[in-house]
């Protein structure tokens, strides 16, 4: 009881704590001799937890860069945290309470929470005022946008200091961030200053500040800098955080403070639990640290094994991790709404007890937040507008790694003869959409048709760059991606900004077989809601004297117009590939050889991996049943085994 109170003093007193420290926190170690980023925005932050009000108490400094040639004349800031307020806010109204199958339990006033802003003021000077605005829907009960009129203008080149202070709440976790128990995951917490876009930065026609509301299907936008923050919780607790630990001082009420620093990074996330078990491991140069819970801490080598596997991966076919370290954590499976979530050099994963090695769950997720490092991070995209560069480049790459670490047709799961790839997983979840034609990948990702969020931005975006794959080529493929991440890490790229490469690079590396440009694509796939469908209809073969005359008719069935393959097969042996622009409604071959056709498949290699169905892709004159009845032999197999798995967990 007495520490309790102690403990509270401090955090109403907070300037105690020279009087109750063992030593003094270091001055933080630079990262980067050379600064990566442009590093506008500089955070100086001192935050206390109390774990039994769920609160947090914090001091703010914020040196702020106009890197532009305009006169700024007001500031704006996301106060994330305001999501979590009341029923009213936008997140809330959006998403009814949940996020992922994760739900509020809105009768319960320790669900909530909010940030509270209660200074302002630039360093050494006045003290500013502020109001809520609603950028994006006018909901003038959502209070996670402030615009901060400014009395002196700031010019080209100038910056601006400002000292604040706030506290705020957590949520119990479901949407991403807050606590479970005893286990804190503290993300978007601090009032965050947004991106200013001068003229030419994206699509601003002219300078304009981007910050948009905290939406239900959206994630988030940031500028590069530097943070320094002092974390103080109680002593027996394990805390982790975007950046590298400076040091650790204990104090005789029972708290300690940690200071991390981090530099070159779009966001600052920390987690607190007195339950973790920690597991390292080294990669070259990256220091990997896993923060499980005790019942999943035979699972550290799968996570590891997962994030070396990454780390390798992106270094050989996309460019260098330059980060030192990498954190991951386990989330209590109490706390799975914080799971599967990615901030700077920190990462959540998330699994469950006793989880069968087959269903690769902990290293599917640990593969995909990792990837974020580079498109979320190393290429600081507009999540709230363009969530498909993020989360669907992400998806791309995640199942180009797990099909190369665990198997093409096994790296999702491999259990009791069900054996699916995580390529083929993410296809599977677009072509088999009730309606695959429901809307484009690209928007404001907060307009999406409602429910379709995942997989327009997720699924169908892997999809469809597994396509331009085929059609272009891994190496071609790999090319683009190189030149992409080279050119525009640690800035703000937008579609036109892959679109360009992509027509810099493949119409003379594929001697124009696809035009001029790769425009009437994206234009299909990105920007429409075109469906690729093509139809072997018929194969016929005749014989008129010493030869054969064979046709193969072939369909376009969908709106999408695609070049087509179409490999023939003799009874010779013999292989004919042909090729169609795809662009007709119909296509009949007409050919002459010694041998008789007896087999024709349109895609052979599958190039089209956007082709809403596989099986209508080939025909043989001579049908048998032996493939159907194959699968429908592993089918039965899988779902008997499955419930023989269910019944010995009960």
């Amino acid at each position: 009881m007495f520490m309790h109170t102690f403990y509270r003093l401090f955090l109403i007193c907070p300037w105690l704590l020279p009087l109750l420290s063992f030593g003094q926190l270091p001055a933080p170690k630079p990262i980067f001799p050379t600064p990566l980023s442009p590093r506008i925005a500089n955070y100086q932050i001192k935050v206390s937890l109390n774990p039994v009000t769920k609160r947090l108490t914090g001091q703010q400094t914020l040196t702020w860069h106009n890197t532009s040639n305009d006169v700024i004349r007001e500031l704006q800031f996301h106060l994330y945290l305001n999501a979590f307020k009341d029923r009213n806010s936008t997140f809330m109204r959006e998403s009814g309470g949940q996020l992922r199958g994760d739900y509020i339990d809105s009768d319960d006033k320790d669900a909530w929470g909010w940030t509270n802003l209660k200074s302002m003021k630039v360093k050494g000077g006045e003290a500013l005022v502020w109001q809520f605005i609603q950028p994006d829907d006018l909901n003038t009960d959502d209070r996670t946008v402030i615009r901060v009129p400014l009395s002196t203008p700031l010019g080209p080149g100038q910056s601006i200091t400002l000292d604040m202070a706030f506290d705020a709440k957590l949520p119990k976790i479901f949407a991403r961030t807050g606590f479970s128990r005893d286990f804190f995951l503290v993300g978007q917490w601090f009032p965050k200053i947004g991106v200013y876009e001068p003229a030419g930065t994206r699509y601003a026609r002219q300078g304009q500040w981007n910050c948009h509301q905290f939406h239900a299907h959206s994630e988030f936008y940031a500028d590069y800098g530097v943070y320094d923050v002092d974390i103080t919780t109680p002593k027996e607790f394990w805390v982790e955080a975007t950046g590298l630990m400076q040091g650790e001082v204990m104090h005789k009420n029972g708290t300690k403070t940690l200071r991390y620093h981090a530099e070159d990074v779009v966001d600052f996330a920390w987690t607190a639990s007195p339950r973790f078990q920690e597991a390292t491991s080294q990669w070259k140069h990256v220091k990997i640290t896993v923060l499980l819970q005790p019942e999943h801490a035979d699972q550290a080598e799968r996570h590891i094994d997962a994030a070396k596997a990454a780390l390798a991966y992106f270094d050989k076919h996309l460019g260098k991790y330059p980060f030192p370290n990498l954190t991951i954590v386990d989330p209590p499976v109490h706390a799975m709404g914080a799971a599967g979530m990615e901030y700077p050099t920190f990462i959540t994963a998330g699994t469950v007890w006793q989880i069968p090695k087959g269903i690769r769950m902990p290293e599917t997720v640990t593969v995909h937040e990792f990837g974020h490092q580079y498109f979320m991070q190393l290429l600081a995209s507009n999540e709230f507008e363009e969530a498909w560069l993020d989360e669907g480049f992400n998806q791309y790459y995640e199942g180009r790694i797990m099909d190369e670490t665990y198997g093409p047709k096994t790296s999702a799961a491999d259990l009791f003869g069900y054996r699916i790839g995580d390529l083929e997983n993410s296809r599977d979840g677009y072509v088999h959409l009730d309606n695959p034609a429901i809307g484009p990948s690209f928007g404001n990702t907060w307009q999406l048709p409602d429910t379709y969020y995942g997989v327009l931005t997720y699924s169908k975006t892997a999809t469809w760059l597994r396509t331009l794959e085929g059609l272009l080529g891994r190496k071609i493929m790999d090319e683009i991606m190189q030149t992409y991440f080279q050119r525009w890490q640690f800035k703000h790229p937008n579609a036109n900004s892959f679109i360009a490469i992509v027509n810099e690079i493949a119409p003379a590396r594929t001697g124009f077989r696809y035009g001029n440009d790769m425009n009437w694509f994206f234009d299909q796939v990105l920007y429409g809601d075109n469906v690729c469908d093509y139809k072997l209809v018929s194969v016929a073969s005749k014989k008129q004297g010493k030869q054969y005359t064979s046709t193969v008719r072939i369909d376009r069935l969908g709106d999408a117009r695609m070049p087509v393959d179409v490999l023939l097969h003799f009874a010779d042996g013999k292989e004919l590939m042909l090729f169609w622009d795809g662009k007709g409604r119909t296509k009949t071959f007409t050919v002459t050889e010694p041998a008789e056709l007896i087999r024709a498949e349109a895609d052979p290699k599958q190039k089209l991996y956007i082709d809403t169905n596989f099986n209508n892709n080939s025909l043989t004159r001579q049908p048998t049943s032996a493939p159907a009845a194959k699968y429908a032999a592993k089918v039965l197999f899988w779902i008997q085994n499955w419930l023989h798995w269910l019944a010995w967990l009960a």
